[in-house]
């Protein structure tokens, strides 16, 4: 079954039965990487970067400063 990536609409083929939810594939079009959140019906979702966001970055830049 194809699914379209949810940031730039390319078609994704994913087999519901070699799959499980909580599994990740890479949109090749984007690079970006999804989570499988649902296989009936197969949802895709972008992965959400557990790490430094931009302004921690900035506050840790300021704290280098000192």
């Amino acid at each position: 079954m194809a699914v379209l990536c949810p940031e730039c609409d390319t078609p994704i083929v994913v087999d519901a039965d070699e799959v499980e939810e909580g599994e990740t594939v890479t949109c090749e079009e984007c690079g970006t990487e999804l989570e499988i959140v649902s296989l009936d019906p197969v949802e895709l979702a972008p992965i959400e970067d557990e790490g430094y966001d931009d302004e921690d970055l900035a506050r840790d830049d300021e704290d280098e400063d000192e």
